[in-house]
């Protein structure tokens, strides 16, 4: 039970990450950063919680996993594991009732400040008939819950941030329009090598000359040597083209210009790619996975994951990403060079 601004079952705002643990029965946060060292969050995965710390090391935000966690209840709503858009109506029923507003945050779900609730949702995993995990192509919903003093903006505060930062991330008003299959552009793929027109090695001018089209969207950092020496050069990571529905993945560094190492093909908008009569962007999930398998069984290929859950192939360095669509999910995907790794 959510008791808002104040709690969520066992756990008290304001506990340390002793008095969380021992609430948890013991857990252990198996994984962790800055615990017991002021701002911080530990994960314990046993229990499908986060709990994430403010500067004294009192508990401020607990994170409540999709797959893992606890149903949680709010009034008579389950928040927990269930399909997003029925959560949401629930939701909004009840601050109706009780005269509460409802704002949208990050990724497109509900955020109810009063209540120290902002929802989100995770693509579901199942067992496959030969008793293996599987991707699904649904979405449940997970939560973060947060005290009184985080609850304007819950992904915005810095210890949320220390341990989901979002704020690089394109904000979702709530929709996912679909590009139909006929509007979608045809591009090849010769691995390793090329993703359309696009050919790995190529500087960022070159990217946006050969789409046509300018970022809309750019993110980098600045490096950092000595603290006296402040803010260093600015190095280039990434370049998102919305009307070509692509990510550019740059490899780069200190003194090393960045070139163009990977690209990510938006599920929702991007150019239809085709491999061995496999459709690969825009399908159910499931049916690119099943389909893949097979095919890299059959043909050699080892099969391997990235960071993500994402299926793909060392061989090929390509990656199966999952990309929301409300409350089911579609395929898109990673094509990257020989010597890119896979970072989620």
């Amino acid at each position: 039970m959510l008791d808002p601004l104040v709690g969520v079952g066992p756990l008290r705002f304001g506990m340390n990450s002793d008095e969380v643990a021992s609430a948890l029965d013991g857990a252990i946060a198996h994984v962790s950063q800055g615990l017991g060292g002021g701002r911080g969050w530990g994960s314990y995965t046993a229990w499908g919680v986060t709990g994430i710390y403010g500067a004294d090391s009192g508990l401020v935000a607990v994170a409540i996993d999709a797959m893992d966690g606890p149903l949680v209840s709010l009034r008579d709503i389950e928040l927990i594991a269930r399909v997003p858009s029925e959560v949401c109506a629930d939701i909004q029923d009840l601050a109706h009732r009780e005269g509460t507003s409802v704002r949208v945050n990050w990724s497109g779900d509900p955020e109810i400040e009063a209540w120290g609730v902002s929802m989100g949702a995770a693509q579901e995993l199942g067992l496959s008939s030969e008793g293996y995990q599987q991707r699904q192509d649904t979405v449940i919903t997970h939560a973060l819950l947060v005290n009184s003093e985080l609850a304007e903006d819950p992904y915005g505060s810095e210890p949320v941030v220390y341990w989901r930062d979002v704020r690089d991330e394109r904000p979702n008003p709530g929709t996912w329009p679909m590009r139909a299959e006929k509007d979608r552009s045809r591009w090849d793929w010769t691995p390793l090598q090329s993703i359309g027109p696009l050919q790995f090695g190529m500087n960022p001018q070159q990217v946006s000359s050969v789409l046509d089209e300018e970022p809309a969207a750019r993110l980098g950092r600045y490096s950092f040597g000595q603290p006296w020496e402040g803010p260093g050069e600015w190095i280039l990571y990434r370049d998102r083209f919305d009307k070509a529905g692509v990510t550019a993945h740059y490899a780069c560094g200190p003194g090393v210009p960045p070139t163009l190492g990977a690209v990510t093909v938006d599920g929702l908008t991007g150019p239809q790619v085709e491999f061995e009569g496999i459709r690969l962007i825009g399908m159910p999930v499931q049916a690119v996975d099943a389909s893949l398998i097979q095919y890299l069984e059959e043909s050699g290929p080892d099969i391997t994951f990235g960071c993500g859950g994402d299926l793909g192939s060392s061989g090929l360095n390509m990656y199966v990403r999952a990309t929301r669509a409300g409350d089911t999910v579609v395929s898109g995907a990673r094509f990257c060079q020989a010597e890119w790794e896979d970072h989620g």
